[in-house]
This record gives C-alpha cells, sequence and structure tokens, in this order.
C-alpha cells in the first residue's frame, strides 16, 4: 500500500509514551520497562504498516528504550556489587523527563480547559445518545487514542480469521466517500461502527487510513467524552 499520512497531532515520543503509560495504569515511578518496551514497538510497527510518517525522534525513543531494557536484564558492573550505594536505576532519566512533561502538559491542560469555558459559555443542545458529550462537554482524541482504539478493532478481525479476498479492491478514496455518506444520514457515529462487517485486515487498515484522510483535512471531528472513552465521529461543523 503507497497511500501515506501526514498528522500534526503527536506533540512527539514522550507525549505517546505518557498515554501508553496512563492507559496501562502504570507507576510511573516503576515502569515495567520491558512491558513498556513491547508495546511501544507494536505500536511503532502499526504506524509504520498504515504508512504513517514518523519523525526521528520517535526512532530515537525506541532505541531508548532498548537500551534502558538491556541495562536492567545485565548483571550490574562489579564496583556497584561491591560498594556501599547501590547503582542508579536505568529508569531514573526516562521518569525525570516523563514528569517534567506531564508538568508541563497538564498546565497546558488546565489552560485549555479555562479557554473551553469561556468559549462555551453559550453552549448548544446535543443529543444525550452521545455517551457523555451533552452540552459539548469532550476530550479532543489523540492520535494515540485512534491507535489504541484502531488496535482493538485489528484483534478482534484477527480473532475471527480468514482474509475474504475482495475482487473490486477497495480504495481510501471509496472508503472516505462512504464514511461521509454514513455520517450525513446519522451526524454522528461510533468509531467502532466504522468498521462493522469488515471482512478482514486490509479493509480494517484502508477504513483507518480513509478516517485519518478526513481528519487531516478537517471534515470529521473526532471527540470523547472521557479519557480513554468511546470515540465517536462527526462531521465537522455539526
Amino acid at each position: 500500500m503507497n497511500y501515506q499520512v501526514k498528522l500534526e497531532i503527536f506533540e512527539g515520543p514522550l507525549d505517546f509514551l505518557l498515554n501508553l503509560i496512563k492507559e496501562q495504569e502504570i507507576d510511573i515511578y516503576d515502569i515495567p520497562i520491558a512491558q513498556i518496551t513491547h508495546q511501544y514497538l507494536e505500536y511503532l510497527d502499526l504506524m509504520r504498516e498504515l504508512n504513517l510518517d514518523i519523525a526521528g525522534e520517535f526512532l530515537v525513543m525506541a532505541s531508548t528504550l532498548i537500551h534502558i531494557k538491556s541495562r536492567l536484564l545485565l548483571p550490574p558492573p562489579l564496583e556497584e556489587v561491591e560498594g556501599e550505594e547501590e547503582g542508579i536505576d536505568p529508569r531514573e532519566e526516562l521518569v525525570q523527563r516523563l514528569l517534567e512533561y506531564n508538568k508541563f502538559t497538564d498546565a497546558a491542560e488546565g489552560l485549555r480547559e479555562r479557554e473551553s469555558v469561556f468559549m462555551n459559555v453559550y453552549g448548544r443542545e446535543t443529543s444525550p445518545d452521545y455517551e457523555g458529550l451533552e452540552e459539548d462537554v469532550y476530550l479532543e482524541v489523540s492520535l494515540f487514542d485512534l491507535l489504541s482504539a484502531f488496535k482493538k478493532v485489528l484483534e478482534k478481525v484477527e480473532e475471527r480469521g480468514g482474509e475474504i479476498i475482495i475482487a473490486d479492491e477497495l480504495t481510501v478514496t471509496d472508503r472516505i466517500n462512504q464514511i461521509l455518506e454514513t455520517l450525513k444520514e446519522d451526524t454522528a457515529t461510533p468509531f467502532a461502527d466504522l468498521f462493522e462487517g469488515a471482512s478482514g485486515r486490509m479493509e480494517v487498515i484502508v477504513t483507518f487510513l480513509a478516517l485519518l484522510e478526513l481528519i487531516r483535512l478537517r471534515m470529521v471531528q473526532v471527540r470523547q467524552g472521557a479519557e480513554f472513552g468511546s470515540i465517536w465521529i462527526f462531521l465537522r461543523g455539526v
């Protein structure tokens, strides 16, 4: 698949890693580095398969995680074993970087919330069917949220097994048009519903790429009622 999507909705690898830690409800002071490294590399492979434009800093973080993991697996140097003080935890520098980054993102989120309050003084009515999205109370969805939801859909499709060969290959353009038609009829649709009836892995990937392209073109909005909650797709301006 030669289709490539370029999105500017990732702050960087620290943002991605922090989201991964929060989703897994991991203690940031005691990161299971082997688990996190494995999951981070899984997402990186998924982004490569989707032909997403991956910044070099994401690969640097992957190397950093692998290096930390290898240091934890190796026995400590002899001088550390014989010394009175314990050696420095290889994770310490990464933890400090994550804590500092989290401090700034929390501050930025506070400013965004204040801005949202002033912007939504005159809120519009919203259908109560949109799971916690009433009165414009929602969170913007990051690429991590989308990839996480997509990964779950992909796993369910693979559990069913058997890739069905479709005579007329479905293109990203075809799927874009189908998604827009669905949204014109229903105004909003749950993320998972976009993949209902998918015949296999390739159709799921094409659908996800179509959604990413619609986001890039600012034709749709993706929202959720809570952090790591259900994702809904809206036509832009609805």
